[in-house]
């Protein structure tokens, strides 16, 4: 039985609890928050977990083998570190750190001390994200052309961290399961209007065989829109997270060109549009963050590589990084050295 501990009782940290109690082969040891109102509401759903304002208390208790950390993420890289360091395996909330620096440093501790560190990208568990990811692997779209994708809604506007690091977060962590390839540049715009961070983004990735990616996130949208389109030579997919049922959906449409044109009117008459069948796939309907929690599980008893570990983590968080940087020059590209960190 793997005991857990949980720093953080917020937005979050409840959804980890329920989800972590409900898992065979582990069992919620304590959870630490700073707001007693918090760990009253802990004490009075789950009587038997032991509650704390104190964190260390976690770090030191010897029947804890894991920590989850749900803070703010200005807060995880020295949470998680401590946790590493206290020899417990650590599951970091999204995203992994507020730094590229920081990030390499908890991979070098995790391997250092042979403990397992994990992201929580929740959406890479999910069965919509896992189906869009067989069928790329599988070549059914053919050479991918564009990764669209437009996550917007009202609120909840964030204090320490811009629009692209709250929502994009999700987006850049799903672009790099289902697409398996690193962008070499990466520009982004955005405005501030509400507080100081940037609450509408706009963010745009470069890849060196052509395809290019682009996000949308935005706090102060009238809708909630969460919906992905990936465009392929010979299929295109779109994934709409909001959608009840039939999540995604494949459509045989694409343009071929037959041929080497000389006028106008040749090329033209040598473009064909192609409109097939569409089709929507059954997916795994188990909720994502339960999974994530097996996973987790499993990683540490097996001593397996987690899907969502801290070199994913740490990839997410370089784009972002840089994208930081291409706000602050007015969207300028910022190349990537991918040799700074671990892929």
């Amino acid at each position: 039985m793997i005991g857990i501990g949980v720093i953080g009782y917020g937005y979050w940290g409840p959804n980890l609890v329920r989800n972590f109690i409900e898992a065979p082969g582990a069992q919620i040891v304590a959870v630490s928050d700073l707001r007693e109102e918090r760990l009253a509401a802990v004490k009075a759903r789950y009587p038997a977990i032991k509650t704390t304002r104190n964190y260390n208390d976690l770090l030191t208790d010897s029947s804890i083998d894991a920590i989850v950390v749900a803070t703010p993420i200005s807060t995880h890289f020295e949470l998680a570190m401590q946790s590493l360091q206290a020899g417990k395996h650590a599951l970091v909330e999204k995203p992994l750190t507020a730094t590229v620096d920081e990030g390499l440093r908890l991979l070098e501790e995790a391997e250092k001390y042979n403990r397992i560190l994990m992201v929580d990208h929740t959406f890479i568990y999910t069965g919509a994200v896992r189906k869009i990811k067989e069928i790329i692997s599988q070549g059914l779209l053919g050479p991918i052309y564009y990764y669209d994708s437009v996550r917007v809604n009202l609120g909840l506007i964030q204090h320490d961290v811009n629009v692209l690091w709250d929502l994009a977060v999700h987006d850049l962590s799903i672009m790099d399961f289902v697409l398996g390839q690193q962008p070499c540049a990466v520009s982004a715009t955005g405005q501030s209007h509400v507080g100081k961070m940037e609450d509408i983004a706009y963010m745009s990735c470069i890849f060196d065989d052509g395809l290019i990616a682009h996000i949308h996130a935005n706090w102060l949208a009238p809708v909630k829109v969460r919906r992905t389109l990936i465009g392929g030579g010979n299929q295109m997919i779109v994934y709409d997270d909001l959608e009840p049922s039939e999540k995604v959906k494949i459509y045989d449409k694409g343009v071929t060109l037959n041929g080497n044109g000389g006028s106008e009117k040749a090329y033209q008459r040598m473009v064909e549009y192609r409109s097939g069948d569409m089709w929507a796939p059954k997916l795994n309907t188990t909720e994502a963050l339960y999974l994530e929690v097996l996973h987790f599980i499993d990683c540490i008893t097996s001593n397996r590589h987690p899907i969502t570990d801290g070199e994913a983590g740490l990839r997410t968080v370089h784009l972002l990084e840089s994208a930081n940087r291409s706000l602050k020059q007015n969207g300028q590209p910022v190349e990537l050295t991918w040799e700074r960190v671990a892929v």
